[in-house]
């Protein structure tokens, strides 16, 4: 990321979950790569929404379930509308996983202002014409084709 916000805090320094943090709302922490995370969830204001990408073109690099951060680059890298606007704005597309992070935060009354009448796309990919979204009215995931319109709630992380 190219942003001006620090890419890293102490455990010590964490807010509890639901309070503010780097510029939106801490989520959780968890494990990914060897490397212990903090998850934060931008604002609404920094809402997206876009197509997927490509019908039928499979974007190898974005076939985690688990890392949106590189999921969302190799989009970009691909074209993705989206995914260049996530990061632009200092942030990334969740993958499947984190989005469900999301979604626990949400069912614990730690973030409030998800949409529930829209899903929500994750960058991970299911084949060449499908991608996972999320529905944050009951936390279902599945697949649509990537050249549907849907919203993208950014996340940053922060490594602990």
């Amino acid at each position: 990321m190219t942003d001006n916000i620090p890419q890293s805090i102490a455990a010590s320094d964490l807010p509890q979950p639901g309070q503010p943090l780097a510029g939106g709302i801490f989520v959780t922490r968890y494990w990914l790569n060897g490397q212990e995370r903090a998850l934060v969830l931008l604002p609404a204001s920094a809402e997206i929404e876009g197509e997927w990408g490509e019908y039928g073109q499979d974007v190898i690099g974005a076939r985690s379930y688990s890392d949106g951060e590189a999921n969302t680059r190799a989009m970009a890298e691909a074209g993705s509308h989206i995914a260049v606007k996530a990061i632009e704005g200092a942030g990334f597309i969740p993958s499947s996983l984190e989005g469900q992070l999301v979604m626990a935060a949400k069912h614990a009354g730690l973030v409030a202002d998800l949409r529930q009448d829209r899903w929500y796309w994750l960058s991970s990919q299911s084949s060449a014409n499908l991608a996972y979204y999320l529905d944050f009215s009951d936390g279902g995931q599945s697949t649509s084709v990537k050249l549907l319109e849907a919203r993208v709630r950014p996340v940053r992380r922060k490594f602990l």
